[in-house]
């Protein structure tokens, strides 16, 4: 980010225009494919072939290095025209990648229930530095969980501890979720010692807070919300947590 512009620009689709017009190389927000691979993969296997969409793409390596892995269907949006004109001709030998220009918080595109999982690495944390952020944020979440089938997973990596996310991702829709984390590394590796191991949900209770006993005050990580729509959930039910 440039100097002088602040973190509201994040929601601004002119700030991302002008980021990837400046800028060449490929750049992953919070995690690269490879460290959350294991979590990926537990919660939409590849041998069930899944839809996959990954929304606010931006030129990240994260959807090549699914299909390396064998994923076969990776949709990406993101609002910028920019860099997915970019994308769609980096990529226009890979049938498995498809890249196409939207707005999350208008998905109308998609059908209803058309994806088993929908990944965000930092986009909803996007939408909320941004103006109106809670109404537009309700919106993006109002359409992933749309076209998801039920049983699909939304799995957002992001930076917001329970305490700021868990009651904003219940006031959404009928979610039934879990909680992971994974260290933030800086150079990009996989921690040999990890403080939690990633495929485990970290217990997680009415409020968040009991995250900050597990892990300590402020812990080094980012946090990864996986939320399984479950349309079997009565409206009184929406607050519902499971947790294995």
């Amino acid at each position: 980010m440039t100097m002088g512009t602040s973190t509201q620009a994040y929601g601004e689709p002119w700030y991302w225009d002008n980021r990837y017009a400046n800028e060449s190389g490929p750049f992953d927000w919070y995690q690269k494919y490879d460290s959350l691979a294991p979590l990926i993969n537990l919660y939409a296997p590849r041998y069930h072939r899944p839809r996959i969409l990954v929304v606010g793409c931006g030129n990240s390596a994260f959807s090549e290095g699914m299909v390396d892995d064998g994923y076969e269907d990776v949709v990406n949006v993101d609002i910028s025209s920019v860099v997915i004109e970019a994308m769609q001709k980096k990529y226009f030998n890979r049938p498995p990648l498809k890249y196409i220009q939207m707005d999350v918080r208008d998905m109308s595109t998609f059908q209803t229930g058309s994806f088993d999982a929908v990944i965000d690495k930092g986009t909803l944390d996007s939408i909320l530095c941004g103006n109106n952020s809670r109404q537009n944020a309700a919106k993006m979440l109002e359409e992933v969980w749309r076209v998801l089938r039920d049983k699909g997973v939304y799995i957002l990596v992001t930076y917001g501890a329970p305490v700021y996310r868990l009651r904003f991702l219940r006031e959404s829709y009928l979610w039934r979720i879990k909680l992971h984390v994974i260290e933030k590394l800086f150079s990009g590796g996989v921690s040999e010692h990890p403080i939690w191991e990633l495929t485990n949900p970290v217990p997680l209770g009415d409020d968040g807070n009991s995250v900050e006993v597990t892990l300590g005050k402020k812990p080094d990580v980012h946090y990864i919300y996986v939320c399984t729509k479950d349309e079997s959930l009565k409206p009184d039910q929406k607050h519902n947590v499971t947790v294995d």
